[in-house]
């Protein structure tokens, strides 16, 4: 062997850190035994060891170690079919939310359990890069470092780099999870009776976008700056951050009791995998009752204790504005704040308009105005002739932005603020332009009879 270097010692040192912990872990495991801790290792200590780590790759003939983004085994932990090896960051752009929108290339590892240590060895980070990463360049020092002779250190080198992403024909296995999509050949409708007129898609779990969204959740629970935020609130006393929240958050266990069988990741995750709620929103309808002996249905719109909130934080932002500040992030600032209002009134309408029985606005007691019955009561038209034709007259959508300009600025006057004319002329217009409210008026129209 040739004289070792400094690097070539440093790698030495690093790989018997490495192997040391792993023995002394595995010693601690160990209930009755009274070998005392490897501490320090001697270079035959480091070479036998992975000595028997080659060994056991060789001897992984069926499920041999090899990375992967998508292991096949988390669909189903007895599925033959392929894993796939599909970094991220070589994904193609898209608008729909996937895999390829993981922000860091997290790269898993599958297999026989046996090996999976070994994988943690070759993920060993030195000077930036990993030891697979060096193997893979044939790094002379780090061939040094094992211990051997150069033609047994170039063997070991050529095993653990099998474990380096493989060309290989993927195959779906008959236990995977399995889509049929119907594609169109030549432009003509596909036969559903053809078997060549379909895709398959297997649907894989992309490991690292688990790993990481784990990760992601697990701070946002359990981490020192959520629980101090968490803590300020309940003390009613200020903070410099919020914190996130996920409601029905399910867990799903992938593995059972032993999660290494399906990856080296999932394994650290102890089987974890968060799943985000995807579901409809579901209106509350306790605080939808009839607008009664109410006049404006703004003023119960301004009880909304998101509205409140925004039109306190409106108010001030605008009571510090001088007549000369008019730049670009300030007039970003208030159509983000206008946006918002328009966000939670589109909402209030939807209620009203969709929970409450048609008609409801006939009742005796009912004291608001035509325009803001055709908005938060538009089904009516189909049962009430004359309530129709003042629907179909279609001038109540105008009034609604009067009305809604009129109330924005008094709620907005203040001791620092004074809007008129000019103000409430703004705001009308800013909601008749408004995509949002135009689509929620056109689909009550479109829903009423002509």
């Amino acid at each position: 062997m040739e004289q070792a270097t400094p690097r070539s010692l440093a790698l030495q040192q690093l790989i018997a850190a490495f192997i040391g912990s792993r023995l002394n872990d595995k010693q601690q495991q160990t209930a009755e035994s009274n070998t005392a801790a490897h501490s320090t290792l001697t270079q035959e200590d480091v070479s036998a060891w992975l000595a028997k780590a080659v060994a056991n790759l060789r001897s992984q003939k069926k499920n041999p170690l090899r990375l992967a983004t998508h292991p096949a085994k988390a669909t189903h932990s007895a599925t033959e079919g392929s894993s796939i090896f599909s970094l991220p960051s070589s994904l193609p752009r898209r608008l729909e939310i996937g895999s390829h929108d993981s922000p860091d290339d997290q790269v898993d590892a599958v297999g026989n359990a046996a090996v999976l240590g070994i994988y943690k060895f070759l993920l060993l980070d030195f000077g930036g890069e990993s030891l697979l990463s060096l193997l893979n360049k044939a790094d002379q020092d780090l061939l040094s470092a094992f211990g051997v002779d150069s033609t047994l250190a170039e063997d070991w080198r050529t095993e653990f780099c099998k474990v380096l992403p493989q060309t290989v024909t993927h195959h779906a296995g008959s236990l995977s999870k399995q889509i049929y999509w119907p594609v169109s050949p030549d432009n003509y409708p596909a036969d559903a009776t053809d078997d060549s007129h379909y895709h398959l898609l297997s649907i894989l779990n992309s490991s690292a976008l688990s790993h990481w969204l784990y990760g992601r959740i697990q701070e946002h629970r359990f981490g020192d700056a959520a629980k101090a935020a968490r803590q300020a609130k309940r003390d009613g006393s200020h903070h410099p951050h919020g914190y996130h929240d996920y409601p029905q958050l399910a867990e799903e266990k992938k593995g059972g009791t032993k999660p290494q069988n399906i990856s080296q990741l999932n394994s650290e995750r102890r089987g974890s995998n968060y799943l985000l709620a995807s579901l409809p929103p579901q209106w509350d309808s306790s605080e939808t009752q009839p607008l009664y002996h109410l006049d404006n249905a703004f003023r119960r719109f301004g009880q909304r204790k998101a509205v409140r909130s925004l039109l306190r934080e409106f108010g001030q932002f605008l009571g510090k504005l001088k007549p000369e500040h008019n730049t670009i992030h300030i007039r970003q600032r208030r159509e983000n704040y206008l946006a918002g209002l328009f966000g939670e009134l589109l909402q209030f309408g939807a209620a009203y308009s969709n929970a409450l029985p048609p008609g409801w606005t006939d009742h005796p007691d009912c004291q608001l105005p035509l325009a803001q019955q055709c908005w938060l009561d538009p089904y009516r038209a189909g049962q009430d002739a004359d309530f129709n034709l003042q629907f179909q007259w279609q001038d109540w959508p105008q009034q609604l932005a009067e009305d809604f300009a009129h109330w924005l600025n008094s709620r907005l006057e203040g001791k620092n603020l004074h809007l008129a004319e000019t103000e409430f002329d703004f705001w009308r217009r800013q909601l008749a332009q408004d995509a949002g409210w135009q689509g929620q008026l056109d689909h009550l129209q479109q829903g009423a009879p002509a």
